[in-house]
């Protein structure tokens, strides 16, 4: 029996194959100090209980204080903040910016930090500061996929060991060709989801660990290979200080609060930890809850991250894109390890051109909703290493147009000993192959393939593999691993022996990862020492800025407000490196687990960007449609939630019924999107003393015109709200693509659309209530009928009379604006008459008649103008502000904004003119408009802004009194020159813009 048994064992030794054999790389370098170190145990230096209220400041005091330690010379931390016993809830999250500081609990089962209110951010981030310094740049010769070195052309003379390089391959027109991914069928018109050169890049992040001629040693492989026959590849060194290390979240549970009468809430917190700009840190023996997005996400630029030992447990979102990746990779060399993920749908996940290599070994999930493995285009060098996925999938194939045009998902991944539904494993080429190996599940795929529903030895290849790695200490390393080993003996024929002993084994309760989890031991101190006492901190004492309307014009502090205007985007848009610095900034574009230009801007840095590029209004209004796989403007149904970013979100807030159009919930017009609101309000409260205006503009009147497509998926539909507004179902689209649906839409006497539109209307007025920056509007392009603008202007009448004044625009047409004004009422209502839908021109005037259902291109299409001209600009501010001496006038229409100067000598608010000197800006708001012959003037008692236009001299009288500081302005920078003083009176013979004030 023996001798028997021994020979079994050397044959199978002899014909499973090793982990050293048939995988494509070496994934061991994954994880903290590429698993070469044990995560350090930093010491507590602060201790902080909770108080009973807000808890973030406090806790916010605690890391700070930390932050100013001197590091532990041995292990490289500065200390750990201790939580004590009991729940934190934190209003804003929690920020860890400096290296070597450690967030710990006193255990995942008694400390918990829930973060409330509707930021849909992280709770805790760890980031540092993105800023690199470029050096010098060779280029790479060929190298295959897993290899440790590179070749370069030359060796730069400063290049040595411990030089950080960035490896980037180029994704060229003939490499993206030879995969096929140049377009995913449809033709020409699909080819804008299809992968384009510069799109697909990747960029490792590597260091020189040695080097012998021009070959260097690189701290792990590159995961793609490099040819030059697709553009081949560079390395550029550089510098990152701030670049963050050695932080670490431990030993606790982070929550999500949210609406527990929505079991589909999303205005709450979205991921628990989010690291980025940082290296060797890790996240450990951490329990989520409620999150909707992920529990940890690996940013871009993070790198050499270990997670393990965590669960994430009932998340709260709707089934759809990008929601509930809950361990998501975006970076490189991270390693996942004994992780738990519940009701996710994409569980395990790496995401767009995650360089690699990325390891998840010993990972359960249960109830998926969705697939693991790449979730978009060209994450390579992935492992999934004991990796079950509940009721779905393991992808490792083309997604073609899936996930705004995936395509290939990964080249040189492996499923090691995985469990899944379906076991996808294609490859992209010959040289970039996936590996399947011991996997159980129903297979499909041309990938390389071995031992399939078959355990194979080792049990655990990345266990393996740093074992052969690192030959030192293999307790040390199999205690790191900690490797959950199944019995895997065969049983298909035991001995009664044998089948007595499992009989009396399948008795006992298995043990699951969540059970295996829970039983990891945490050896870091967690003994309290003297808790930290919050200081509040003064208050301090501001003077708020004044908004108000004077002698006709928009100040602040008494000075008129000038400058840019910026419209914020209404659809479109990518998620791609490539992309995202053409961005224009928005407030309401929602990119889960991803901030920055482009994706989730972060509402501080668009108050900078509006205040340098002297912008003086912010027009918002709602996105034409949130899912980007709209953009292809069908009108069919989506058959599922699988929605693609950037989304441009709604006022309205989903009501976690039923199914709309895109696939997800549908919405409740009666209530609103909070996070919509709370991200505007901030907006403008940050930027209030800037100067900043925020246009509100309360309806996009492209849904309900033009193009079917944009009303499919639009609230107000039907189909796509619980309210049962009164729209034919299904949709008669006129000639089968277009939409006219403004005149029911713009009905006020329908009794099913009348209160829905007051209600509306009134949210969306307090949503802003006692903020002074705020202009409301009726809507963007709108061109709607005169009786709905005057049950608009009630509404706001009714709610003024009850909570205040508010700053209220009119941007409509021409006729329906002087009707407005006429009306001895409703004039009242209106503090800015906002010149956009009409306009003079050469030929005459461009004045489309309201409620005719025509869009304001199909209007101009129709209509046809001359070119518009200084003066016809300023005839159009100078007639209303001469009419209607006591309201604000603002020129929007064409040839906006090149002819700011012209309507601000008309008189006209927010023109976008560069000047910036405050004394000027005050001065003109006692002036009033004046032309003489083909001069225009601003005159006041104060002096006089001149724009000559004529070579023919302009002589103007002065008070005999008075002294005159005369200058001139350049009408392109603002600049103003002093030319010296006069009296009596001044004569201009030069054209130009000149400022005569009194001295």
């Amino acid at each position: 029996m023996m001798k028997k048994g021994f020979l079994q064992l050397l044959f199978l030794l002899m014909v499973i194959p090793s982990a050293a054999q048939v995988l494509p790389m070496d994934y061991s370098y994954c994880g903290y100090e590429r698993s070469e170190q044990p995560i350090p145990d930093a010491a507590v230096k602060v201790y902080v209980q909770p108080t009973g209220g807000d808890d973030a400041p406090l806790i916010q005091q605690a890391i700070d204080m930390v932050s100013r330690q001197k590091p532990d010379a041995r292990l490289g931390v500065r200390g750990a903040v201790l939580l004590g016993d009991g729940v934190f809830n934190l209003a804003t999250p929690l920020r860890i910016r400096t290296s070597g500081v450690v967030l710990r609990g006193s255990g995942r089962d008694r400390t918990i930090l829930r973060k409330t209110g509707y930021d849909r951010g992280a709770l805790l981030y760890i980031e540092g500061q993105p800023q690199r310094i470029y050096g010098d740049t060779v280029d790479v010769e060929n190298t295959p996929a897993g290899a440790l070195s590179i070749g370069v052309k030359s060796l730069p003379k400063t290049w040595t060991t411990g030089t950080r390089l960035l490896v980037w391959r180029p994704s060229t027109a003939d490499w993206i060709r030879s995969l096929g991914c140049e377009s995913f069928g449809g033709g020409q018109r699909m080819g804008y989801w299809a992968w384009h050169p510069g799109d697909i890049d990747l960029r490792w992040n590597r260091r020189i660990m040695s080097y012998k001629g021009n070959t260097l040693a690189l701290d792990a492989p590159v995961t793609l290979s490099i040819e030059q026959r697709w553009g081949g590849a560079k390395a550029v060194a550089y510098t990152q200080p701030g670049l963050l290390e050695r932080c670490g979240v431990e030993n606790l549970t982070l929550e999500s609060d949210y609406d527990r009468t929505l079991p589909k809430d999303e205005n709450h917190c979205w991921d628990g930890v989010s690291i980025t700009d940082a290296e060797n840190c890790w996240v450990r023996m951490v329990t989520f809850r409620h999150f909707a997005g992920s529990s940890v996400v690996v940013g871009r630029s993070a790198s050499q991250v270990t997670v393990e030992d965590c669960k994430s447990l009932a998340p709260v979102s709707e089934i759809g894109g990008l929601r509930r990746r809950t361990y998501l990779v975006l970076g490189e060399k991270t390693l996942f390890q004994r992780c738990y993920s519940e009701y996710g749908i994409n569980d395990y996940a790496a995401g767009h051109t995650a360089p690699g290599p990325n390891a998840f070994v010993q990972c359960d999930s249960w109830q998926s909703y969705g697939p693991s493995g790449s979730i978009s285009s060209m994450a390579p060098g992935l492992l999934f290493d004991l990796v079950n996925i509940d009721g779905n999938d393991l992808l490792f194939r083309n997604l073609e147009l899936e996930k705004f045009g995936a395509g290939w998902n990964t080249a040189n991944s492996t499923l090691w000993q995985c469990t899944a539904a379906g076991l996808f494993c294609y490859s992209p080429d010959t040289l970039n192959r996936n590996y399947s190996i011991g996997c159980w599940g129903q297979i499909v795929g041309n990938g390389e393939y071995s031992k399939m529903n078959e355990h194979v030895k080792p049990y655990s290849a990345y266990r393996d593999q740093l074992l052969k790695r690192l030959t030192t200490d293999r307790d040390e390393i199999d205690k790191r691993c900690r490797v959950l080993e199944r019995n895997t003996t065969a049983s298909s024929s035991p001995t009664m022996e044998v089948a007595m002993k499992m009989s009396t084994e399948a008795l006992l309760p298995r043990t699951t990862m969540e059970a295996w989890i829970d039983s990891a031991h945490f050896e870091a101190d967690i003994t309290p020492i003297k808790p930290l006492v919050c200081k509040s901190p003064k208050p301090s004492v501001q003077n708020p800025s004044v908004y108000a309307l004077t002698n006709g014009w928009i100040t602040k502090n008494g000075a008129v407000l000038v400058g840019q205007k910026h419209q914020t985007p209404w659809w479109s848009g990518r998620t791609i490196s490539s992309f995202l610095p053409k961005a224009k900034a928005a407030l309401t574009r929602f990119v889960p687990s991803e901030e920055g230009t482009g994706l989730t801007d972060r509402v501080d840095s668009v108050v900078e960007t509006m205040k340098k590029s002297h912008t003086v209004i912010f027009s918002q209004n709602y996105g034409l449609w949130t899912d980007r796989r709209r953009d292809d403007h069908e009108r069919i149904r989506r058959k599922n939630g699988d929605v693609w970013a950037p989304f441009f979100e709604q006022p309205f807030a989903r009501s976690g019924q039923g199914t709309a159009w895109d696939g997800l919930s549908l919405y409740d017009l009666t209530k609103p999107n909070l996070w919509y609101f709370y991200r505007l309000r901030q907006f403008a409260e940050k930027s209030q003393d800037i100067g900043i205006l925020l246009k509100n503009q309360h309806y996009f009147q492209h849904n309900i015109l033009e193009a079917g497509a944009h009303w499919v998926d639009c609230p107000w539909r039907t189909a796509n709200n619980v309210n049962h507004t009164p729209f034919l179902e299904p949709v008669n689209f006129t000639g089968d693509k277009r939409i006219f649906t403004a005149q029911l839409f713009y009905d006020t006497t329908n009794e099913s659309l009348r209160p829905l539109h007051r209600q509306y209307i009134r949210q969306m007025l307090d949503a802003f209530k006692g903020q002074p920056n705020v202009v409301h509007s009726i809507g963007e392009e709108f061109t709607g009928p005169l009786p709905f603008v005057r049950f608009w202007l009630d509404v706001v009448a009714e709610w003024e009379t009850e909570n205040g004044r508010t700053l209220v625009a009119l941007a409509v047409t021409k006729d329906v604006q002087d009707s407005i004004l006429n009306d001895p009422i409703r004039s009242k209502i209106v503090d800015i008459i906002d010149i956009e839908q009409w306009y003079n021109h050469q030929k005459g005037q461009y004045a489309p008649p309201g409620g005719m259902n025509m869009a304001p291109r199909q209007y101009m299409r129709k209509i046809r103008g001359g070119s518009v001209r200084f003066d016809d600009v300023y005839r159009a501010v100078a007639e209303y502000r001469t009419s209607y001496p006591d309201k604000a006038v603002i020129y929007s229409a064409q040839k906006y904004p090149e002819m700011g100067w012209a309507a601000l000598m008309a008189g006209g608010s927010c023109a976008n003119v560069p000047v910036n000197d405050k004394m000027f800006l005050r001065d003109i708001t006692s002036m009033k408009p004046q032309k003489i012959d083909d001069n225009y003037l601003l005159q006041g008692d104060c002096g006089y802004v001149v724009y000559k236009t004529t070579s023919t001299p302009l002589s103007l009288p002065l008070a005999s009194s008075s002294t005159y500081k005369y200058m001139q302005i350049d009408a392109k920078t603002g600049d103003i020159t002093e030319k010296g003083m006069v009296r009596r009176q001044i004569e201009f013979t030069e054209r130009g813009i000149y400022w005569i004030r009194k001295k």
